[in-house]
């Protein structure tokens, strides 16, 4: 097992960088990167050349340039036969690794054997100007070509030089002089940052209420018909017609989730159950997704009949004709109203409808600045050493974005800063750090799959507004064999708020739209339609260039976060356990009042008790004051930083490495008979502890139920006596002496107490329960 490190190393630190060259401001004009360390570039354009002489014996020229500083050189696309080429391509080389004083862009000829020199342009790097955005960008400028000797001669090149920072408009799609090592277009495509847009997801509901005039085969017999739906992978069945006649009923609801743009079609069958494992199709309909009426609220859209068509073949010849079976009443309409769940909603990052008609305005603005990383592990071997090429991605909302891939670094600085619009201050932002798998070679089938570094979660409710939190959050990865510091990611982070007013009255909201109220989905429909639609945005963005891949996604969406384990459920037991922990306290406290543990404590109690008992209209204002005076006390304690991944909370480093093992294990389980008949007998275990708190529960409750259903004659007979005797005493004493006397019975010295059980405890005891009824 590997070894532990100390539990300082996962907590949350705080640092104090360099931000927005020494400034933040509050003016967003000048400070679009204000939350990010100035990174420094030389950026090179190479525009296009002209009138370039001829360097082959055909007399023709395949031209391309060449840009060098010192050890660094990047290479623009070359072009057959062209002696007017046009690249516009730029150049990014980071000022950090510049020790070069000459920047040198040569054109040349390829060649088989050799490439031709055609002529070079020099710049001194004192001399380059520089760039600070919103400044307009430098307009490129025609250069004559030198020889080596620096004489001039035939042709000119079209070029822009300066220095500017990340901030630059050219800074996205340029090449690095940080990715030097790799080549090719695909390769390069990989690297670089990029923004992307989840696809608008809908809920589709399909309510299937009957059919008419189906044509069974066998006419003979009852027909066992249900409707099969089939949209994309989605498959959905009703459940068979007990009605089981040629016009049969259902009334039941399909759910689905469709993105836009609707490529496929709805495809619905009819279907007879003829044997076990045989079906008769009796009719198909195909229903474009653009036809489907569009629903914002709870009102039903019309309902519709579809024919149904089937297809025959005609005796004696091949081909199919489509043959008028019967029709199928159907209302099916696309849910605007609902949010489609990509996410868990603990930690969701939207909460809005689909329909874009429904949304509130957004009360402020969330700005991320993905500064660095610190002491990144090796994540593949490369030329015999370990390596990392390390990039994030972050998603809020529809957005997500992805920094460029910071190549053969365990201390990457990408200095990023991104944005995004929200809308409801308790959802979510997710930062993810990943190693690039596919730099060499592009995607092959069955390639390697980006490796995951870490994870951080950032709730936005906890972040005070329009201050700038910078953090080096730990990145944990839970294993087979434990949990592992991977590194460190350093992030600043920033939550501006429009309105306050606005912000403070989203709290009174419900968390999700009213449609998920009116007619709640249930817990199953619910999983399974969250299952698709991360299905769908992963297969919707993998399809992106460059592409985010499906195990990005799944893990920044959570997916396996519903399956067994052993460690997340003991972790959620102690959570349950800390929430009672305030009542069991509470509790204990008591009982040393009513044992006179501290004498002056329980007088004051009295005393508090008598005047509450006196003057009941000061109970209420008496709590209510109380909770304030806690709440005052406790801001001073207030939390200060973000909340983390906590390993103490997950039960990470206690959990036993079999217990790791198993939840990490596929589903359906790959493990040996043995192993599975292992961990069968320790979840049977644990179940019959559960069974048996349950079966306590349960008992309880009927022994509460017999005090008025007469299964012990005697006990209930008691019990209406007892009742009777209180009503009347209770009516003639004043409530305020009975109060007092059960206060001060409960109050009692320990001198006035009996260790035994007291009477109404041995009575409820005594009282019948169905455990003897049970087999």
């Amino acid at each position: 097992m590997m070894q532990k490190p100390p539990q300082d190393d996962f907590l949350l630190k705080e640092t104090n960088p360099h931000l927005g060259g020494g400034k933040i401001t509050g003016d967003k004009l000048t400070s679009t990167y204000d939350l990010v360390e100035q990174m420094q570039y030389l950026y090179v354009r190479v525009v296009k050349a002209k009138d370039l002489p001829a360097k082959d014996v055909t007399g023709s020229c395949d031209p391309y340039v060449e840009v060098k500083l010192g050890n660094y050189k990047g290479t623009t696309r070359h072009f057959e036969k062209k002696t007017n080429p046009e690249w516009n391509q730029v150049f990014a080389f980071s000022k950090e690794r510049i020790q070069a004083s000459m920047l040198e862009v040569t054109v040349k000829d390829k060649d088989l054997v050799k490439d031709d020199f055609i002529g070079r342009v020099l710049f001194d790097m004192n001399e380059i100007p520089k760039r600070v955005p919103p400044d307009s960008p430098l307009a490129p400028q025609w250069y004559r070509l030198e020889d080596r000797k620096g004489d001039k001669f035939k042709g000119e090149l079209m070029l822009a030089v300066w220095m500017g920072t990340q901030a630059d408009e050219a800074f996205p799609e340029a090449w690095h002089s940080d990715a030097a090592t790799v080549s090719g277009a695909d390769s390069l495509a990989n690297i670089r940052s990029k923004v992307y847009l989840s696809p608008k997801l809908w809920y589709l509901r399909v309510n299937v209420i009957e059919a008419q005039d189906l044509v069974p085969s066998d006419k003979g017999r009852y027909p066992e018909v249900y409707v099969k739906a089939i949209l994309g992978n989605q498959v959905l069945r009703t459940r068979v017609s007990p009605s089981r006649s040629i016009n049969p009923m259902w009334n039941e609801d399909l759910m689905f989730v469709a993105s836009e743009p609707f490529e496929e079609a709805l495809i619905l069958s009819v279907e007879d159950r003829i044997a076990p494992n045989k079906d008769e199709v009796l009719g198909r309909c195909a229903i474009p997704m653009h036809h489907v009426d569009r629903r914002l609220d709870h009102n039903p859209v019309n309902t519709r009949w579809f024919n149904l068509e089937k297809h025959v073949i005609v005796e004696g010849e091949k081909k199919k004709e489509i043959k008028f079976a019967s029709r199928i009443h159907m209302r099916i309409c696309l849910e605007g109203g609902y949010h489609v769940l990509d996410e868990s909603t603990h930690y969701s990052s939207d909460l809005r409808p689909t329909a874009k008609q429904l949304w509130k305005h957004s009360i402020g603005v969330l700005e991320l600045g993905i500064l660095n990383a610190q002491g990144l592990m090796p994540m593949k071997a490369k030329d015999g050493r370990g390596t990392t090429d390390a990039y994030c991605v972050a998603k809020y909302g529809q957005k997500w974005i992805r920094t460029r891939t910071i190549i053969d670094s365990f201390t990457p600085k990408w200095n990023e800063q991104y944005t995004w619009e929200v809308f409801d201050p308790c959802t979510v932002i997710t930062i993810g750090v990943f190693d690039n798998c596919h730099l060499h070679g592009g995607d092959k089938p069955g390639g390697s799959r980006d490796s995951r570094i870490g994870k951080v979660r950032i709730r936005l409710s906890t972040l005070e507004t329009d201050r700038v939190y910078t953090h080096s959050y730990p990145l944990l990865v839970l294993h087979r064999n434990g949990v592992k510091k991977m590194g460190e990611i350093h992030l600043a982070v920033r939550f501006t708020c429009s309105s306050l007013l606005n912000m403070m009255h989203m709290y009174s909201h419900p968390l999700l739209p009213k449609m998920h109220y009116i007619h709640p989905l249930t817990v199953s429909q619910l999983d399974s339609l969250r299952h698709q639609a991360t299905v769908i945005v992963s297969l919707r963005l993998s399809r992106s260039e460059p592409p985010l891949r499906k195990e990005i996604v799944e893990y920044m969406l959570d997916v396996g976060s519903h399956m067994w384990s052993m460690r997340r459920s003991k972790a959620n037991f102690f959570r349950i356990m800390n929430v009672f922990g305030g009542l069991i306290a509470l509790g204990k406290w008591f009982d040393q009042i009513c044992n006179w543990k501290n004498p002056i404590t329980t007088v004051l109690i009295h005393i508090l008790f008598i005047i509450l008992v006196l003057y009941p209209e000061l109970i209420l204002p008496t709590i209510f004051l109380y909770l304030f005076l806690i709440g005052v006390w406790y801001y001073r304690r207030r939390p200060r930083h973000p909340p983390h991944m906590d390993t103490r909370l997950s039960h990470a480093e206690s959990a036993h490495p079999d217990e790791l093992d198993e939840e990490f294990d596929t589903f359906p389980t790959s493990q040996s008979a043995d192993i599975v008949r292992m961990r069968y007998d320790r979840l049977r275990s644990i179940a019959g502890r559960i069974q048996t708190v349950v079966g306590d529960l349960a008992t309880q409750g009927e022994r509460l139920q017999s005090l008025l259903s007469w299964r012990d004659p005697r006990a209930t007979a008691l019990f209406v006596l007892f009742c009777l005797i209180a009503a009347i005493v209770l009516y003639i004493t004043p409530f305020q002496v009975v109060a007092v006397l059960i206060g001060l019975y409960v109050l009692r010295h320990p001198r006035f107490r009996h260790k035994l059980p007291s009477v109404p405890l041995n009575f409820f005891r005594r009282l019948p329960a169905r455990t003897d009824s049970m087999l």
